[in-house]
């Protein structure tokens, strides 16, 4: 699995490798880059309930989240969903670029 939940020294974070998943197709066809800053993106606005109580850390290769054992559960579930739907990223982009937001990737 390409997402992992950390608890280093009582410090907990999830990571996702932004490598290789199988939406990376339906993110590029939308015109943006399949990387950590692209899932940051996308959690910003799917889930902005999630997004307001995390931190964020994401780089090139990676998107990295911040916060509480409970949130990051919450995150990794609904991050799990997506990042196999490409239909499901296609719908959250449309949704997304509707709505006027800015993936900054």
């Amino acid at each position: 699995m390409t997402i992992h939940l950390h608890d280093i020294g009582g410090e907990h974070s999830l990571t996702l490798d932004a490598d290789g998943l199988a939406a990376d197709a339906a993110v590029v066809a939308a015109g943006h880059e399949p990387n950590g800053y692209f899932w940051e993106g996308l959690v910003r606005f799917a889930w902005p309930d999630i997004a307001e109580h995390v931190d964020f850390d994401s780089e090139a290769g990676i998107f990295c989240a911040v916060g509480s054992s409970s949130d990051l559960a919450r995150l990794k579930t609904a991050v799990e969903s997506v990042i196999t739907s490409p239909e499901t990223v296609r719908d959250i982009i449309a949704r997304a670029e509707a709505s006027g937001f800015d993936f900054d990737d």
